[in-house]
């Protein structure tokens, strides 16, 4: 049996409806994806977007977590401390579009939501839309381009994490 792909998730309290649909989602309707949970797992008990955020991240760095999305109001503050942490590239994402291109154009391995913004069903569609691409995919004509973009991203990172 093939190993399950690890998706952990976290969210601030403006975040939690959302996050709870999309954890309900994932384990509903994609048995081959492994839900790490980091919380909040109630609306009394709160915490903010910044120490939420690392939850995620830190998974992701430690190998514990292949893939992760997080959800604040906007999904700018999760996006600006994920991307905090080396080897996290969290995107901001909107629709389905903006979902497909996080991973096809920037290799993005954390996806960012506003549960202000987003609605549940409509937050389930870029989650699955996200999940089914790879890096390059439907932009095999940039494929080299993306790739080195992608490299010199990285190679910007090492040198600014020390």
């Amino acid at each position: 049996m093939a190993e399950k792909l690890k998706v952990a998730l976290a969210s601030d309290l403006s975040g939690f409806p959302l996050k709870q649909e999309i954890v309900k989602h994932l384990k509903e309707n994609h048995p081959e994806i492994e839900v790490i949970d980091f919380g909040i797992d109630s609306a009394d008990a709160p915490k903010p977007y910044f120490e939420q955020a690392p939850k995620v991240a830190t998974a992701i760095q430690q190998g514990k977590a292949e893939k992760g999305i997080l959800i604040c109001g906007t999904g700018q503050g999760m996006a600006i401390v994920a991307n905090k942490h080396k080897g996290v590239y969290a995107c901001v994402v909107d629709d389905v579009f903006s979902g497909e291109r996080a991973k096809i154009v920037n290799n993005s391995n954390v996806i960012t939501m506003g549960g202000w913004i987003t609605a549940p069903f409509l937050g389930c569609q870029i989650v699955d839309a996200w999940l089914a691409m790879q890096f390059t995919q439907k932009m095999e004509f940039k494929k080299e381009f993306l790739t080195n973009a992608f490299a010199q991203v990285v190679k910007l990172e090492d040198g600014q994490f020390k």
